[in-house]
């Protein structure tokens, strides 16, 4: 089995658009990260390599997850698509070229393109994808270029609001 989980990077600053690239995350963001990071960690989830977009508020969330799951943050790797709009097809593709002794990714980034993602990757997502929405999605192979979009299983998605 691999594992998928999609992650929307935790509440931001509503101000700086001007310079979207570099706003930083809300105390509350950090906060719903720490939380969901916790309840990753009783649902005893481990991950292989996280990917983020380079994106202040994105990467800040990756590693709060990352600490939190005994990752280290600094091993996290940077892609930006994950900020301009991975296309589905390209996702596939960067995981095609994942090794297969890897089981588990982590990958954070930014509305629309986690949504499509999710939305792309299984049969049916009847949900949408607030801040820091931590999206787990299981496939039933064992090599990861043999994962194909609309075959993965939503094994669960947590938000802020179940936490509270």
């Amino acid at each position: 089995m691999k594992r998928v989980i999609i992650v929307r990077h935790g509440k931001s600053v509503p101000y700086g658009y001007d310079d979207d690239f570099n706003r930083d995350l809300k105390d509350r963001g950090e906060i719903d990260a720490k939380h969901i990071v916790n309840e990753l960690v009783n649902r005893l989830i481990t991950v292989d390599l996280i990917i983020s977009s380079p994106a202040k508020r994105a990467l800040r969330t990756a590693e709060i997850y990352a600490n939190g799951l005994g990752y280290d943050h600094l091993m996290i790797r940077q892609d930006n698509r994950l900020y301009d709009g991975i296309t589905t097809h390209d996702f596939v593709e960067m995981l095609h070229g994942l090794p297969a002794t890897m089981d588990t990714i982590m990958v954070f980034g930014h509305n629309p393109t986690v949504f499509y993602l999710v939305n792309n990757l299984v049969k049916y997502f009847n949900s949408d994808m607030p801040t820091c929405s931590t999206v787990c999605i299981d496939f039933k192979i064992d090599n990861w270029r043999d994962l194909e979009v609309r075959t993965g299983h939503l094994t669960f998605q947590i938000v802020p609001s179940q936490l509270k």
